[in-house]
């Protein structure tokens, strides 16, 4: 489980990358659930029926990580690693690492997930593959898989891998995450600190929630409790519908303090449909750097009130710069998409198939216009829009 501290969510992803690691080190099993929904009719018997259903769904996940990796880990536990100079500067703890040194090819992590097809699909974090030589996977009736790794997309920290079963596996199915409602019960289970099959229940304390975990961040906020090992675990709705993979945690201590964050199955669900198809992810690129629109800004060209992306670069030879776009042009639909702030188009254009032509609304002086462009494909060296 990645952990993500107040002063480190702007855009900390190698720390987050780093903390995931220290927790995925740990070496303990891990199983997590969150509260149902008020609508679930079963109040005499709680969560028991719920949890029985889903359960043989989500496995622990056990990966023996390559050489690099466990270089990576021997780097990280050393005195002059770079994120313990950051931890003593800001007064923010860093979780226990072993000082062992660990033989190479041997560093172990672990992990949860969940089977998403009878054949053997199932859907985890990529910080929790990432790297692995050999992927084991343990079921609550006590079987185990070895895994392989269909795909993997760490803008999204999500990873497909499967295993061979000899006969049909239980799994469960993805509900909508964008019906969920702030306040409406989830239920978590997974693996954490090696305790298997733990279920842990709460809410959805807030919706489209920007941790500064890379452009394409817009998860579920849950007070559910997520602890090491709960890493690609599923969060369900009343219903047993999963409605979000759990990734990050914000804490002080390493452990739960009710500040977890779930990848939203809405996002989840299209990602793993690329994997399965195709291996990769393919995403759209329009070739601008953005910034926010300024109250100032806004004031001068009538708007109501800031919102909207600007356009501050336009980048030479970019489906942008051929379609037109200029400097200060201000963003304010992209398709059918509203941007009502900086964060939404990064998401918007990622999310477009690449050669789609898109209709862009902008503000251009003032005065709004509509912009044609044929959405380009992002490369893995590009971090912008």
């Amino acid at each position: 489980m990645q952990n993500l501290t107040a002063k480190q969510q702007p855009r900390r992803r190698m720390a987050t990358l780093a903390l995931a690691a220290a927790l995925a080190s740990s070496g303990a099993v891990t199983a997590m659930v969150a509260a149902p929904t008020a609508s679930f009719a079963e109040p005499a018997g709680g969560w028991a029926n719920l949890v029985q259903q889903v359960s043989p769904s989500v496995v622990y996940i056990e990966v023996t990580e390559n050489q690099k990796k466990t270089q990576e880990y021997e780097q990280q536990n050393s005195p002059d690693f770079p994120f313990q100079e950051f931890s003593k500067r800001f007064g923010i703890p860093m979780p226990d690492m072993p000082q062992q040194q660990v033989p190479q090819g041997s560093l172990h992590g672990v992990g949860s997930g969940f089977i998403i097809s009878p054949d053997g699909y199932i859907v985890t974090n990529n910080h929790v593959v990432d790297g692995a030589s050999n992927i084991k996977v343990k079921m609550t009736d006590g079987r185990e898989f070895t895994a392989k790794v269909i795909g993997r997309d760490p803008g999204t920290d999500v990873a497909l891998i499967k295993v061979q079963p000899d006969k049909p596996l239980p799994y469960v199915k993805f509900g909508s995450s964008s019906k969920m409602r702030v306040g409406d019960d989830v239920m978590a289970v997974g693996n954490p600190f090696g305790l298997g099959g733990t279920v842990t229940t709460g809410i959805i304390s807030a919706k489209a929630r920007d941790i500064g975990d890379g452009i394409y961040g817009d998860f579920l906020q849950t007070d559910a409790a997520i602890n090491k090992g709960n890493s690609g675990g599923p969060l369900f709705n009343q219903d047993g519908q999963v409605i979000g993979m759990n990734t990050a945690i914000i804490s002080p201590t390493g452990g739960s303090v009710g500040i977890g964050f779930s990848v939203p199955s809405d996002l989840v669900q299209k990602i793993v449909s690329e994997l399965k198809d195709h291996g990769k992810v393919s995403r759209g690129w329009l070739g601008v750097q953005i910034q926010q629109v300024s109250p100032d800004v806004a004031a001068a060209l009538g708007m109501d009130k800031p919102q909207g992306a600007m356009i501050a670069q336009v980048m030479p030879d970019s489906p942008a710069a051929k379609a037109g776009f200029k400097r200060g042009d201000i963003i304010t639909k992209f398709g059918s998409t509203e941007i009502k702030s900086v964060h939404d188009l990064p998401r918007a254009v990622a999310m477009t198939e690449p050669n789609t032509k898109t209709d862009v609304q902008i503000l251009r002086g003032g005065k709004p216009d509509t912009i044609h462009v044929d959405v380009g494909q992002m490369k893995q060296s590009d971090k912008k829009a």
